[in-house]
């Protein structure tokens, strides 16, 4: 199993208001789709399992949310793939299949969510790496 395709098909975000008070920031990923495709452009000779999803950020209370909607092509056995197709008739998802989907739009989302907040000036979602002054171990001096 392995990724073979990735984009978004909607962007949204939008800034509610201007005040940046006690604000909580919640993240989800809602699957709405997952269906097998046929491809003239991807050459393989696994089945080709194509994955709708929405990502989202809601800065709570009302300051800010950002929507994103994609999708991802997977390459699969067919067994597997048809085993996913007939579990996401009941709504369900094997954990395998969802840690790797998750972390994969996870890591693709991330990125285009940290830019947005940038170009907005909105809170980050998830804390940068920065440095700090490195406290002297000598304080008697």
């Amino acid at each position: 199993m392995r990724p073979v395709g990735f984009n978004f098909d909607k962007i949204n975000v939008e800034k509610l208001s201007d005040k940046a008070e006690n604000i909580k920031i919640n993240t989800k990923i809602d699957i709405s789709e997952i269906k097998e495709i046929k491809s003239t452009f991807l050459k393989t000779k696994e089945d080709i399992v194509k994955v709708k999803f929405v990502y989202g950020i809601n800065y709570d209370p009302e300051f800010a949310k950002i929507e994103l909607e994609g999708n991802v092509l997977f390459s699969l056995e067919s067994k597997k793939a048809k085993d996913l197709i007939n579990q996401w008739k009941e709504k369900k998802i094997s954990e395998d299949f969802k840690i790797i989907l998750f972390n994969f739009i996870l890591r693709k989302s991330n990125l285009k969510a940290l830019q947005l907040e940038d170009e907005m000036n909105l809170p980050l979602h998830i804390p940068m790496p920065s440095l700090k002054k490195q406290e002297s171990e000598d304080n008697t001096k």
